[in-house]
């Protein structure tokens, strides 16, 4: 298992931008991949966007083209660089592991806070 501690949440503007960041609480080098899920009020966790440990990407057609998922491996951090978002993405944003391929994303965080609005 591993604990991962969301961040960098807050207010931000249509058409600003803003980064979210992981901290794991052990090597993250040993997970298959590390994703980013959202949830807004009343609708379903949406899986927005996953970074395998070789450093492939994939994204949801939601923020495709507007965010970009990242990893430090040797700071065990992972990132989510937020730009040009509008009102849609206001959720909170929770970050998770998947230990193995084709494994459920798991360990996700207590979450951040994303609210986007003028």
């Amino acid at each position: 298992q591993v604990q991962l501690v969301e961040s960098g949440g807050g207010l931000v503007q249509p058409g600003g931008s803003l980064k979210l960041a992981c901290a794991a609480s052990r090597s993250i080098l040993s997970m298959y991949a590390m994703g980013w899920s959202r949830q807004a009020p009343g609708k379903q966790r949406e899986l927005v966007a996953v970074i395998g440990s070789g450093g492939n990407t994939g994204y949801a057609d939601s923020v495709k083209g507007r965010f970009t998922i990242s990893r430090d491996n040797a700071k065990n951090m992972v990132y989510l660089q937020m730009n040009s978002p509008g009102p849609e993405d206001t959720a909170v944003y929770y970050c998770g592991a998947q230990f193995v391929r084709g494994g459920e994303f798991e360990s996700w965080g207590q979450g951040t806070q994303v609210t986007v609005s003028s």
